[in-house]
């Protein structure tokens, strides 16, 4: 099999509204941010497929004919990435010696990349590949690093095997797939994020996958091209958490609190819409500070409401305290229980400002970023 070098990547994501109700059919608002996971998969001729993940520390190899004997009877169907073979998964995770006790951030990577290559390539015969993957996204801060991770691996895996083509023709500086491609890509990348995520709503691949913002509810995602540039500080709390722990947590409190968490679900399905309302408004008259104001009461909210749903942290009640005495509004974004949060700013808030901010909220690791669109 021919397999094709290549480079690609896929940006991170914010969620502005809608993180863990969207996983119980409500909507989410979600953009991609300037922050992107990279990918270059180079054909080899050592009889070795191999990963390289310097960001988690991690190089791994294995000969191809060892990970063959792995192959299940069907396997290969590139074409569809839809449902999760669980006795394939279930034999890597023994072949590998991955326990529920060592699910970490490198062994869950591994695990959707032998089982996103075996997918692929079960049914022919097994490529000699070195895949290198780096990140400028944090892992466990709710950017949606292992969306990238997952989406980089589908799209160079789908390339590599002849589903799809090469992200670059020659002479061409940028490309787009085209939305069939994307569909495809997407699949594949959503299995891997339920290999790592086991409940995974879907949306962080999406936004990995189509880029700038996207509107998702029940699985179906779409695309708002008509919104206005926001300006967003993105504030890393630096505090480890496991979205797998976390969705489950919010699951086993609405089957305890059934009358009391549907209204919050509820509420938080409005927020997104009176927050894609206001957008929407936004692009068709003159921005006012007026729609500013709703959209920073629709954060804190939120911000409260996430907070009920028992996936609130100190660190992050500090990053909002921060700034609002500064005249800002702030809510985690993401899985919550650390992790990452968002501030949203006006256009007149000035950078110098934003540089003291960083500093009296004691956190590292915060940059400024605008929603790819």
């Amino acid at each position: 099999m021919l397999v094709k070098d290549c480079i690609l990547s896929a940006p991170g994501k914010a969620i502005l509204h809608g993180e863990h109700a969207v996983v119980h059919g409500k909507v989410a608002l979600a953009v991609s941010v300037n922050l992107r996971t990279y990918l270059r998969i180079k054909a080899t001729t050592d009889g070795k497929v191999c990963i390289n993940l310097p960001n988690i520390n991690t190089f791994l190899c294995w000969d191809v004919t060892e990970l063959k004997s792995l192959v299940p009877d069907p396997c290969g169907n590139k074409e569809e990435g839809k449902l999760l073979n669980a006795e394939l998964v279930k034999c890597l995770r023994e072949f590998a010696g991955i326990t529920n006790g060592n699910l970490d951030t490198s062994n869950m990577a591994t695990l959707a990349f032998l089982y996103i290559y075996i997918s692929m390539f079960g049914s022919s015969e097994l490529p000699s590949l070195m895949v290198t993957v780096w990140s400028e996204l944090p892992t466990g801060a709710g950017l949606g690093s292992s969306a990238a991770f997952s989406v980089c691996l589908a799209a160079a895996l789908l390339c590599a095997s002849g589903a799809i083509s090469p992200p670059l023709r020659e002479s061409e500086h940028t490309a787009r797939w085209c939305q069939e491609d994307l569909e495809l890509i997407n699949s594949w990348a959503f299995q891997g994020e339920m290999i790592i995520h086991g409940n995974p709503s879907g949306v962080d691949n999406a936004v990995g996958t189509w880029g700038g913002m996207l509107r998702f509810l029940s699985g179906k995602i779409i695309p708002l091209s008509r919104v206005p540039l926001l300006r967003i500080l993105l504030t890393n709390t630096k505090v480890p958490r496991s979205t797998k722990v976390l969705v489950a947590g919010v699951k086993d409190k609405i089957n305890k609190f059934p009358t009391i968490m549907t209204p919050v679900l509820d509420s938080v399905d409005a927020i997104s819409n009176t927050c894609e309302k206001v957008l929407s408004e936004m692009t068709h008259e003159p921005i006012t500070g007026e729609h500013y104001k709703i959209l920073e009461e629709l954060i804190d909210i939120n911000q409260h409401h996430l907070n009920v749903m028992g996936v609130g942290h100190p660190a992050l009640d500090t990053l909002c305290r921060v700034t609002l005495a500064r005249g800002l509004h702030s809510k985690l974004t993401g899985a919550g229980g650390g992790g990452c949060g968002i501030t949203l700013l006006r256009p007149e808030d000035e950078d110098k400002e934003m540089t003291e901010l960083c500093g009296l909220s004691g956190a590292s690791g915060l940059a400024a970023v605008k929603y790819e669109s």
